[in-house]
């Protein structure tokens, strides 16, 4: 995604949050806006479907019915 959002994943900015998978949806939101000031994270439902459309400028944190990151968020 670096290559498509390079103002807001490139130049030492952290893109990806394989980590966080597991975690509460709070906590990796939390922990990505810290890590990248640049975009904002925003939670959702692992079932939400979302229009394939690159925003540069967020992370979606796709969690289950239990709150619990189940997918990598990424930038874009």
């Amino acid at each position: 995604m670096s290559d498509v959002c390079p103002d807001t994943a490139g130049e030492g900015m952290k893109s990806s949050w394989p980590e966080l998978v597991g975690k509460t949806g709070e906590e990796a939101k939390e922990i990505i806006d810290r890590e990248n000031t640049k975009i904002t994270a925003r939670i959702i439902s692992e079932d939400a479907i979302i229009l394939a459309v690159v925003v540069c400028d967020r992370v979606l944190v796709r969690v289950n019915d239990c709150g619990i990151v189940t997918q990598t968020p990424f930038v874009g």
